[in-house]
């Protein structure tokens, strides 16, 4: 591996720390991927399961990486209220909440079933 690239990794998890450090949305996404991912080695979730699992869980990160970055770079241009910068945020903050609803209504189609079978209903 070069050390650009190695340099690069570092640079993405310095970004990931910083963001989670400061953003307690990302940390609330953080800690509801914990839970999901407990919930789904003690329901023992088939592999077809997992593969939408853990997609999930990045696109909702990924997306709220990205939010956290925009609404960073609209923040350090204009400390005003401007139309432009106010609608940028809110698409940014629409596609985490468009990508968490989604989540949520996968995580209730994957872990409902596997509930039911456990508490015998």
């Amino acid at each position: 591996m070069r050390k650009q690239s190695i340099l690069s990794f570092k640079h993405a998890l310095e970004g990931i720390w910083t963001a989670t450090k400061d953003e307690p949305h990302l940390k609330f996404h953080f800690s509801a991927a914990f839970v999901v991912i407990i919930l789904g080695v003690i329901l023992k979730l088939t592999r077809e399961d997992w593969a939408v699992i853990v997609l999930t869980i990045g696109l909702v990160i990924g997306l709220e990486l990205t939010n956290t970055a925009i609404e960073e770079i609209v923040n350090s241009f204009t400390p005003d209220t401007h139309p432009a910068a106010k609608k940028a945020k809110d698409v940014a903050a629409g596609a985490v909440l468009v990508a968490s609803v989604t989540a949520a209504v996968i995580g209730i189609l994957i872990f409902l079933p596997y509930l039911i079978k456990f508490f015998g209903a």
